[in-house]
């Protein structure tokens, strides 16, 4: 196969990326805290230097309240964006582009001064939220924005809003967590005020170029979520009020229907993107269970996106897209879906990787040394 629409460039915004593959948000633990920013740089550098398109980071905080954890990741100062400077450098160096993901934890937030749009507690966590009041919900939009904002002045090429996966922006959006009866709540209407806001007031600090892409939850798999046709009315009113790209979102982390397992069919929701696609007019990227060229190149070229998040497949080979360019797809290191080093590493507060690729995420302390040198190596234990 040529690939030739998963490889060919794609202009979002001022932003031209030099191919489809995105490289999805995965919080490795890399960015919690400041001293760990030269092997976050390094990280991305690696998945830029194998040829992604775009990359996206693990989720940044707006405020202390939207913290996953204690004295987790946060963009919120001038020092937060200067500090990610070595990052976003790294990345332009070996010619990628990276945006960054603004999420707010919400009632997910492993802290007990978690807030959420109701005081409602998810059977995840053992903090109860409390409510925002209106004063403080209007408050949290306006860090979205200056979040933003503060990426944009930290060499950011794109920024995600995440609004997915059961996040804050997903508990005002749906009525089984927005039990509210002011401005923010009540109606379907309502409910989506919050995003809404966040966009139109980011895209005014930010200007009308700047990529901004949502991360839509296009099937939220719990019950009281938001119905498609609410889905579809969300999304046309983040169009007009400015974001650049949808990429899309299945399932709650409380849902009990799994969605990326190894069981999950590959390219499961691939029908759910595209019916998202038929409906908008920008931009619509296609994510879970999308772990191979052939399946990347086929979701493009059939019109059911325009472009394709792989998140754990690029910590499994950071050179999918390069060997991917060059004809060497059988020398891809396939992710296998297995969770067991990357999303079990990350619930259990340890610093996430790949197992198939143990250097994932330990770049600078892995380190492959070329070498003229005749060896002798031994596999040990290669299993069934």
């Amino acid at each position: 196969m040529a690939y030739e629409s998963l490889l060919s460039p794609i202009t979002i915004g001022s932003l031209t990326l030099r191919n489809r593959v995105v490289m999805g948000s995965m919080h490795t633990g890399l960015e919690d805290h400041a001293w760990d920013i030269p092997k976050l740089a390094a990280y991305f550098a690696e998945r830029a230097r194998g040829g992604t398109g775009l990359i996206i980071t693990g989720g940044y905080a707006p405020n202390k309240r939207g913290w996953l954890k204690p004295f987790a990741s946060e963009m919120s100062s001038r020092l937060h964006a200067a500090q990610h400077r070595p990052v976003t450098g790294a990345v332009h160096e070996e010619g990628g582009a990276i945006a960054m993901q603004v999420l707010h934890a919400g009632r997910y937030a492993y802290t007990p001064f978690s807030v959420s749009a109701s005081a409602v507690q998810a059977p995840i966590n053992p903090f109860k939220p409390a409510a925002l009041s209106d004063k403080a919900v209007d408050a949290t939009v306006n860090d979205f924005a200056k979040s933003i904002s503060l990426a944009k002045k930290a060499g950011y090429d794109a920024v995600e809003i995440m609004g997915s996966e059961g996040y804050l922006i997903n508990q005002f959006l749906a009525e089984r967590t927005n039990q509210r009866e002011d401005r923010w709540g009540g109606t379907a209407t309502n409910r989506m005020r919050f995003p809404v806001e966040i966009v139109r007031r980011s895209r005014e600090l930010v200007g009308d170029d700047f990529p901004i892409i949502f991360r839509l939850s296009i099937l939220d798999l719990v019950e009281d979520g938001q119905t498609w046709e609410e889905t579809i009315e969300l999304a046309y009113a983040l169009q007009d009020a400015g974001v650049s790209v949808f990429n899309t979102g299945i399932g709650w982390h409380e849902a009990r229907v799994p969605t990326i397992i190894t069981q999950v069919p590959r390219g499961a929701w691939l029908d759910m993107t595209a019916r998202l696609k038929a409906e908008v007019s920008i931009p619509v990227c296609a994510s879970n269970r999308i772990n191979t060229p052939e399946l990347a190149e086929s979701a493009i070229a059939e019109g059911k996106a325009d472009l394709v998040s792989m998140a754990r497949p690029l910590l499994a080979d950071p050179e999918f897209a390069k060997k991917t360019a060059e004809g060497r797809t059988d020398e891809i290191n396939t992710c296998i879906a297995c969770n067991q080093a990357c999303l079990d590493h990350a619930f259990s507060n340890k610093a996430a990787s790949c197992l198939v690729n143990p250097r994932a995420a330990r770049e600078t302390t892995l380190v492959l040394r070329p070498t003229k040198l005749k060896q002798t190596v031994a596999v040990v234990g290669a299993g069934p």
